[in-house]
Order: structure tokens, then C-alpha cells, then sequence
């Protein structure tokens, strides 16, 4: 291996670990706020690509019928825990109303704009990714609400018996509405800039300066707005920021909607690169599963940190020795674990 063969790889590496740190920063929120570890954080990557891949070929995107079903169910439920709780009329009547807004009208505006935008040839790039966001990152609260809030104070192996059951739920759903054939996406840009004598993709560059301009919102976030105030507080102590009045119902739907945006711009970023398919995303989001967990599920950068070291590792791997590169990825994730096992005060679950 030669300088620039390093180099060309390092720079794959580069854009595969920022995509990655992407996924690991949702699933290290969602794991903090929620103790949900969010398997399915894959499918919505594979979602938001393929949904992209359907509008640009100017054909109506099945996911907007999950969409609508999702918001019909959770309505649903919502309605009859409303209907069910001790709250005053006045109080009942806004709750309904609230719901109607957002399980119900949201999802059927995103609905018909979709079915009277998608078979546009004119329609612009940029209004297809924002239909594509519309119609994909709502499943993420949806979700929340429908599979994981009625056993949010259950042990973290019941969440994760309920997060696999969704995956394969999705994943299922996933080929019904996309079919067996991969997708890819028209690239963001087909520029080339010459650094050094090397070769930078535009494409690459586009990658990595969303993924970091995305990071410093999520910082700005988390220390600078009410919100992200309250979301931390809720992964430090659930039962204090109960206590001081912040809602970690609300949270968890919170935490969902963000993990569920950055699946699905990682989905946008990832697909002009490579080919996605019905359940391609489940594979991405593990090498950011990986990355989370060389932090720990709890520190952000070292999570990102890791993620970018995953791209990086498989990058090379598939050079020296690319029918072994995924298992060298994932082989990764055994030391990591030995090491924190050694290294971490055994707790009982009871006693978080």
C-alpha cells in the first residue's frame, strides 16, 4: 500500500465514520433518555433512502401509507388513554384535540402532498428531501408511543425483546412497500476537488461537513435550549427529572423524533454512495451500534469518536482483507466490552 492508496482510503473511511457517528449519537441518546437500545435506528436509514430513491423516480411512496396507519393507531391509543384518565373536560377536550392535530391531520396533509408532488418531473431536489423527512422521521414518535411507552418503566431485556420485534416488524414492512431490488440516489454533487495531488469527492465533502454541522446542532441543543436542558436531565436521573416536573413521556417521543432525523439524513447521505436495500440499513445502523457502544451508550463524543474508528477500520479492512472486513468490524465491539466489564462497578438494575 502506497501513500495515496492510504490516503483514498482514509478519506472512505472519513465519510463511512460520519455517517456512522450520525446513527451512534441517536443511539446513545435514545439508550439515555429511554433505555431503549434502538435496533430498528437501521430501518429508518433504509426508509428515508428509499423513500428518496421513490420520489426521485416520480412515483408515490408506499411509506406514506405507513405513515397514515401509524398516526391512526396512535391516535387510537391516545384517545382511549385520555378517554380513560382522570382529567377534567376542558382538559380531555384539548388532549383529543392535540392529538387530532398531530396523529391524524399531520400525517394525512404529508399524505396528499406527497400523492400531488411525487409524479412532478420539475419537482426540486431539495422538495423531495424535505417530503422524504416529513413523510419518515413522524414514525419515529409513532413509534414510541405504539411499541415502547406503556413499558417504559420495564427492565432494559424487555425493551430489547420489544425493539427486535419492531425491526422485524419494519423490516418485514420494509419489503412490502420497497420490494427486493435495491435503490440508489442521484449524488448530492458531482464535483471533484484536487487537494495535494489527491482527489477529494464532493459527494464525501458534503457527507462529512452535514454530519459535523449536525453534531454542532445537536451540542447547541442539548446546553443551549429548555428542551435539550430537560433531555438531559431525564438520561441523568429519570425518576429526579420526574420529580422536578419534567415529563419523560414527552422526552421519549423527543428522543425518538431526533434518532429517527438522523437515521434518515444518514439514509439521504448514505444512498448516492452505495446501494440500499429493503433491510440494507440494519447493517449501517450496527457499525453505528458500534461506535455507541465504545461509548459506553452514554458519552457522545467518545461515541462519535468510535464511529469515526469503525469507518476508519473498515475502510482499511476491506483493502487488506475485504472478505473479512465486517468480521473485523464487529470483532471490534469484543475488547471494548471485555474492557468495560473489567473496568465498571457491577450494578443491579434495581438499583439505577
Amino acid at each position: 500500500m502506497d501513500l495515496s492508496i492510504a490516503a483514498i482510503l482514509a478519506q472512505d473511511g472519513i465519510t463511512s465514520g460520519a455517517i456512522y457517528a450520525l446513527l451512534a449519537l441517536g443511539l446513545v441518546l435514545v439508550f439515555s433518555v429511554t433505555r431503549v437500545i434502538l435496533i430498528p435506528q437501521g430501518e429508518f436509514v433504509s426508509y428515508g433512502a428509499l423513500t428518496l430513491a421513490t420520489l426521485e423516480s416520480q412515483k408515490f411512496p408506499a411509506t406514506c401509507w405507513l405513515l397514515v396507519a401509524l398516526g391512526a393507531a396512535s391516535f387510537v391509543v391516545e384517545a382511549v388513554a385520555v378517554l380513560r384518565g382522570h382529567r377534567g373536560h376542558a382538559s380531555r377536550h384539548r388532549a383529543l384535540m392535540g392529538a387530532t392535530l398531530r396523529d391524524l391531520l399531520f400525517p394525512l396533509a404529508v399524505f396528499g402532498l406527497a400523492h400531488l408532488l411525487a409524479p412532478r418531473a420539475d419537482l426540486p431536489f431539495w422538495a423531495q428531501l424535505a417530503l422524504t423527512v416529513a413523510i419518515v422521521v413522524p414514525m419515529g414518535p409513532f413509534i414510541y408511543r405504539l411499541a415502547f411507552e406503556r413499558v417504559a418503566q420495564a427492565s432494559t431485556l424487555v425493551l430489547l425483546i420489544v425493539a427486535v420485534a419492531v425491526h422485524l416488524a419494519l423490516v418485514g414492512l420494509g419489503l412490502l412497500m420497497f420490494g427486493a431490488e435495491g435503490s440508489r440516489t442521484a449524488s448530492l454533487t458531482d464535483a471533484n476537488l484536487s487537494v495535494g495531488g489527491m482527489s477529494v469527492s464532493g459527494q464525501s465533502l458534503w457527507v462529512v461537513a452535514t454530519a459535523l454541522a449536525l453534531i454542532v446542532a445537536l451540542y447547541l441543543f442539548f446546553g443551549r435550549t429548555l428542551t435539550g436542558k430537560a433531555l438531559r436531565a431525564t438520561s441523568i436521573n429519570r425518576l429526579g427529572a420526574q420529580l422536578v416536573g419534567i415529563g419523560t413521556t414527552r422526552a421519549g417521543r423527543i428522543a425518538f423524533t431526533l434518532a429517527a432525523a438522523l437515521g434518515v439524513l444518514s439514509g439521504i447521505l448514505v444512498s448516492p454512495l452505495t446501494t440500499i436495500y429493503y433491510d440494507g440499513g440494519f447493517l449501517i445502523g450496527l457499525k453505528g451500534f458500534v461506535g455507541a457502544i465504545i461509548g459506553g451508550l452514554v458519552s457522545y463524543p467518545v461515541a462519535a469518536a468510535g464511529a469515526l474508528l469503525v469507518g476508519l477500520l473498515e475502510s482499511y479492512a476491506s483493502f487488506w482483507a475485504s472478505a473479512y472486513k465486517e468480521v473485523i468490524v464487529f470483532a471490534l465491539i469484543v475488547p471494548v466490552l471485555l474492557w468495560r466489564s473489567l473496568s465498571t462497578p457491577q450494578i443491579e438494575e434495581s438499583d439505577e
